[in-house]
């Protein structure tokens, strides 16, 4: 398990998402009427340009206390997670994905509403399970180091209020000598 100065991890990414992102967009191209047309320039050059922008531009890091993921070309999104807010984490394996040795990791997190079940996904992670096993095992590590805070927290309460009511019985007891 991972101490509190353990080194962020940064992913890497399959260079096999450029062809998978070229043959997925022309996917959903070719099933809508009015984009139809566009097919045969994406796959001629428009998408392959696109994907390897993309490509690029992909990065994620874990951190201790965090998972930071960004890309876009023209927008860019850049999406920060606390480890203590990731509820779950779901690898996705289609016939598209598999063909190209990919996988999409979902991540759910706590506060998500219904209709937004994956607020972040990663496509095409090299060693995707390691990424999934070191960021399970950080956010237990930041969990047992928040829960041994709270009770610290809470037992130094816990001892002001006892040393509150030890001065206040000293101060009746000297009250009541001094009678």
């Amino acid at each position: 398990m991972p101490d509190s100065g353990s080194s962020p991890l940064v992913a890497r990414f399959n260079p096999l998402i450029r062809p998978y992102l070229v043959l997925y967009v022309a996917g959903i191209l070719m099933f809508t009427v009015v984009f139809s047309p566009l097919v045969i320039p994406w796959l001629l050059g428009v998408g392959q340009w696109w994907a390897r922008h993309y490509f690029d531009m992909l990065d994620c890091v874990l951190s201790d206390t965090a998972l930071r993921f960004r890309k876009g070309i023209l927008f860019q999104v850049e999406k920060t997670i606390p480890l203590e807010n990731i509820q779950d984490v779901t690898f996705v394996e289609g016939p598209l994905l598999r063909y190209f040795h990919l996988s999409i990791l979902r991540f759910e997190t706590a506060g998500m509403s219904a209709g937004n079940a994956h607020a972040m996904s990663l496509v095409g992670v090299i060693d995707a399970h390691e990424l999934r096993t070191q960021l399970l095992a950080r956010r237990e590590a930041l969990k047992q180091r928040l829960g041994q805070s709270a009770a610290t927290d809470s037992t130094s309460e816990l001892l002001r209020g006892i040393d509150g009511k030890l001065a206040e019985i000293v101060e009746l007891l000297g009250r009541r000598d001094a009678r």
